[in-house]
């Protein structure tokens, strides 16, 4: 299975990831700046600012450190934040980090370490903490089977690194092949992911599940219906709904008659962990197309995501979806008049401490390098902040709120040496904690993240107190206790009470 075997459009758009200007990935619409902005006046109106909010760029990468982030970052226990490079580093092929509040980085693993390529290489996803205190992620290429296929792998917050799956083990490739989304940790403990290629002959990609010793089984190959109509190129990860499903995206497929050109504008499907997909949704062009990024179960319990294509004025959408099926478009994004509020988003959203969600445009903007934006559940947009190059460009990556309120992201081109970028965002709103994980049963230990967390005198599950120990200043100790019910969990700490940025689902 080859790069010139593989399905036109979303792969393109997404690789190469050398990190340099020449070499940048296309949107997915072709010629989309030139006609939309052929006169740069039209996209030279400035944001609108907040009041409370300040942008800085927070670290430049220089190739040798890393190139390329197009992943988004995740909060460790130690308070730093961790993420992977698609370029840079020793051999060139991606690294993993770490990086302080302050900006310090450290380098934990370089890609392309082992002849061939075989410990994996271009990691475009990012990394998720499981319950044992490692990172888990995926690399798009590498791997002991070929240079093309992808990896599975885990590494320790001090930086070993060991391989759990090598793609393409199957004959055919039955089990898939290059993963580009991360994974996500079950409540049965056991890690779920997609690969976008691969599968039972159509190559339309997979589902998989995966135990932490590396026992893989492929749960479902898209593309398995007469005319893809389950779907086809799962570019995004899952989430792990609160009815104990997942729920994810394809780029492709779905019912044609909706989007009859390019092979389908994509869908929303539900599978159970054992298997069972169901499509909820088919996207039709003028509603959106082409989501390419992961699903939020908000508190509400609707899901909200965006489209990299399509809405009604062709440049992508944010949607809003019901368990059900029901799907509502809440903004699209166009180019009338300018290009200001942004284009083609490809990362999905993060909600925020106040209910509202935050996300990024990969194009658009004042300079035409991209957006941060906010979005209200009603579909109110407002644009954060626009990328000027100097400080990132093309951001591809969802956010993430640190604990301190924060909001941090990278971009995986700009900043000195062009090689990509790492920012931090603050709109104003006030530290809170994170548990991991965020659903369990009575008894079940869980970390609770935060800022300034020494001294805290009282840790609570919805109300029912919760015997605890306090490791660090970012980090508590804990167990669900006997009674607790699903709800926010409350620490009262020296400097005030702080909840979590969701409730805790107690599974009976």
């Amino acid at each position: 299975m080859r790069d010139s075997d593989r399905q036109s459009g979303f792969p393109a758009a997404r690789s190469p990831f050398q990190g340099r200007r020449g070499n940048k990935p296309r949107s997915l619409q072709a010629n989309w700046w030139a006609r939309a902005c052929a006169a740069v006046v039209l996209c030279a109106a400035a944001a609108i600012a907040l009041p409370a909010q300040t942008f800085n760029p927070l670290l430049g990468f220089n190739g040798a450190d890393g190139a390329g982030p197009y992943a988004g970052l995740v909060q460790g226990p130690d308070g730093n934040l961790y993420g992977t490079t698609s370029g840079g580093g020793a051999q060139g092929y991606g690294t993993i980090f770490k990086i302080t509040s302050r900006g310090e980085l450290t380098t934990l693993y370089s890609f392309c370490s082992q002849s061939n390529c075989a410990d994996g290489a271009r990691p475009n996803a990012g990394l998720v903490q499981g319950r044992d205190g490692n990172f888990y992620g995926t690399t798009y290429r590498g791997g002991a089977n070929g240079s093309n296929y992808g990896t599975v792998f885990k590494i320790t917050p001090s930086g070993t690194l060991a391989t759990l799956y090598n793609f393409c083990l199957r004959s055919e490739c039955t089990d898939g092949t290059n993963p580009e989304s991360g994974l996500v940790q079950g409540t049965d403990g056991s890690l779920y992911g997609t690969t976008a290629y691969g599968g039972n002959g159509s190559d339309s990609g997979t589902v998989f599940k995966i135990a932490l010793n590396g026992t893989l089984k492929t749960l479902h190959s898209f593309c398995s219906e007469s005319g893809c109509t389950d779907g086809a190129g799962p570019f995004a990860g899952l989430i792990e709904a609160i009815d104990g499903n997942f729920y994810g995206t394809t780029a492709r497929g779905g019912d044609l008659s909706a989007c009859p050109s390019d092979g389908g504008c994509g869908t929303v499907f539900k599978i159970t962990p054992e298997g069972a997909l169901t499509t909820i949704e088919s996207f039709d062009y003028a509603v959106g197309a082409n989501p390419t990024a992961a699903l939020v179960q908000a508190t509400d319990g609707n899901f909200y995501g965006t489209t990299y294509n399509g809405g009604s004025q062709g440049y992508g959408a944010v949607f809003k979806i019901a368990p059900a099926g029901t799907l509502t478009t809440l903004y699209s994004f166009g180019c009338q008049g300018g290009c200001v509020n942004g284009a083609n988003p490809g990362a999905g959203l993060v909600q925020g401490t106040d209910g509202n969600f935050y996300s990024t445009t990969q194009y658009g903007g004042a300079d035409g390098y991209g957006t941060v934006f906010k979005i209200t559940p009603a579909g109110t947009l407002t644009t954060l902040h626009s990328f000027d190059g100097r400080k990132g460009e093309l951001p591809y990556a969802a956010l993430v709120q640190d604990t301190n309120g924060t909001f941090y992201g990278t971009t995986p081109y700009g900043g000195p040496s062009d090689d990509g970028t790492i920012f931090h965002l603050s709109v104003g709103l006030g530290p809170f904690v994170e548990t991991q994980p965020t659903s369990g049963r009575l008894g079940t230990h869980v970390k609770i993240l935060g800022t300034n967390l020494t001294g805290s005198t009282s840790v609570t599950f919805n109300g029912t107190p919760a015997t605890f120990t306090v490791v660090s200043p970012s980090l508590i100790r804990t167990t669900v206790p006997a009674g607790a019910t699903t709800g926010t969990v409350q620490v009262v700490t020296p400097g005030g009470t702080l909840k979590s940025n969701v409730p805790f689902r107690v599974v009976q």
